[in-house]
C-alpha cells in the first residue's frame, strides 16, 4: 500500500531540490557588495520618486482585462478562417453567435462607461476626486477651489 507513495515523495523532494539548489547557489556565487544605489528601485533609468506604496487607478486593470478577454476571444476567429470552407453553413452560425455575444459584451461595457478613460460623476467621490464638478454641458470639468 505505501509503495504508491513511494512515486508521489520522489517528485515532492525532487521539486523542492530543484527549488533549494537555484537558490542556494545564487546565495553563494552572487556579488554581496551592497550599495544605496544598488537598493533603489529601476524605473527605466529615472530616480524613483516618492513611495511605491501608492494606490492606482483600478481603471488601469479594468481596461487591460477588458482587453485581454476580448483580444483571447479574437484569437478564436483565426482557426475558424482558416478552415471556413470545409466547415460549412453550420460554423458560420455558430460563429456569428460567438460574435453577436461578444458584439452584446462590448455594448454592455461601452454603455456602462468601462471604456472612458476618466469617469467625472463619481457617486461616492473622494479623495482628488471629491471636488470634481461635472458642467451642465459636460464639455470641460470644473475644480472648485477650497481654502485650507
Amino acid at each position: 500500500m505505501y509503495q504508491n507513495f513511494g512515486t508521489a515523495f520522489v517528485f515532492v523532494l525532487l521539486g523542492i531540490v530543484l527549488v533549494a539548489v537555484p537558490l542556494l547557489l545564487q546565495r553563494i556565487l552572487s556579488p554581496q557588495n551592497r550599495s544605496r544605489e544598488k537598493l533603489t528601485t529601476y524605473e527605466c533609468g529615472e530616480d524613483a520618486e516618492g513611495s511605491a506604496w501608492i494606490q492606482f487607478n483600478i481603471r488601469f486593470y479594468v481596461i487591460a482585462l477588458i482587453f485581454i478577454i476580448f483580444d483571447v476571444e479574437v484569437i478564436f476567429l483565426f482557426p475558424w478562417a482558416v478552415v471556413y470552407k470545409e466547415l460549412g453553413l453550420f460554423a458560420f452560425v455558430e460563429m456569428m453567435i460567438f460574435l453577436a455575444i461578444l458584439s452584446v459584451g462590448l455594448i454592455y461595457i461601452w454603455r456602462k462607461g468601462d471604456l472612458e478613460w476618466v469617469k467625472l460623476s463619481v457617486p461616492y467621490g473622494s479623495g482628488r476626486y471629491s471636488k470634481l464638478n461635472v458642467a451642465e454641458d459636460k464639455a470641460e470639468p470644473i475644480l472648485e477651489e477650497t481654502a485650507v
